[in-house]
């Protein structure tokens, strides 16, 4: 992967003078997670997610702080499961039959310092109400896959709120090379937690303030917005204090029959590597992530791949 993105650079210039150069105030997409992308076989833990994004930049008094300003909607499903997706006997359950259904919404601050804050608030289901044995089913059916079992045992019906703020800001830059700091906290009924790290890129990238890397590729000052073709490392420290789609209902006592929730791990640590292309009305991000034991019962680590494709316009 990292010799195809390399590729990829040395092509961007000529690229470049073909695609159009402008400002655009909206965005609208779709971002898809899946282990079956890694073309291992394998079908565990967080096994897919599908989202659909929009996100339209603000107009705002220009000051010496502020660059940019963008109010971003999402709807969006995430599937868990044990090591397997068809589990004979609830003993080989490692991680929770789960999924997680919800719409959220999110105000993203960016500043001439190149750093940015992010808060965003998420209302949904954790349980049967979000439909993610239904999914499930209904990608393997169509794709000729195994037929999924053991979603009797799943995580039950809970309504969760969670609210979120991210922090990230430039560190350095040497030329196309760049290195970010990165940061979370997560604080509701359904995720708890916080989380730090840092993002590393290489090629051509716009500032944080206008990149893909912070969700900002849409713009309400009219200046024209700069291509990005590069590669990027990002690994994170995450503390977990709460998570639903592990430990079922924040507020249920014990777990209610047939349900089988699991013990969190409270330090996770992720990587993503990948490569994002933004040119003309396209932004696109492609990237794997691999990250550790989520909960204390896990036999195998996780890895899944993810696809972002969005349409900018105006």
């Amino acid at each position: 992967m990292k010799f195809y993105f390399l590729f990829l650079l040395s092509l961007l210039p000529g690229l470049v003078s073909f695609a159009q150069t402008r400002s655009y105030k909206n965005e609208i997409g779709f971002q898809t997670d899946n282990d079956g992308f890694l073309g291992q076989g394998q079908d565990r833990y967080y096994t897919a997610g599908n989202f659909l994004h929009f996100n339209h930049a603000l107009n705002f008094t220009d000051t010496n702080r502020l660059a940019n300003k963008v109010l971003g909607f999402e709807l969006g499903q995430k599937i868990y499961t044990p090591q397997s997706g068809l589990i004979l006997d609830p003993h080989f359950i490692d991680r929770p039959f789960a999924g997680y259904l919800y719409a959220g919404s999110s105000l993203n601050l960016l500043y001439k310092n190149e750093s940015n804050l992010r808060f965003e608030g998420q209302l949904g289901f954790v349980g049967p109400h979000a439909y993610g044995k239904e999914t499930q089913d209904l990608i393997h059916k169509t794709f000729g896959f195994y037929t999924p079992d053991g979603w009797e045992y799943q995580i039950q019906n809970d309504f969760e709120i969670n609210l979120s703020a991210q922090y990230n800001s430039l560190l350095f830059r040497i030329d196309q090379f760049d290195m970010s700091f990165s940061s979370y906290a997560d604080l509701g009924t359904g995720f708890t937690g916080a989380g730090l790290g840092g993002m590393l890129r290489l090629g051509t990238t716009g500032p944080l303030y206008s990149s893909v890397s912070t969700g900002s590729t849409v713009s309400a000052s009219g200046k024209p917005a700069g291509q990005e073709l590069f590669i990027y490392y990002k690994p994170l420290l995450n503390f977990v204090a709460y998570d639903a789609t592990i430990q079922g209902s924040m507020f249920a006592g014990t777990p209610a029959p047939n349900e089988i929730v699991s013990t969190i791990k409270p330090v996770v640590f992720s990587q993503q590597i990948g490569g994002d292309l933004v040119m003309g009305h396209w932004v696109i991000d492609a990237s794997v992530i691999f990250q550790s034991h989520t909960t204390k019962q896990m036999i195998k680590t996780e890895q899944w791949g993810s696809i972002s494709v969005l349409y900018r316009f105006n």
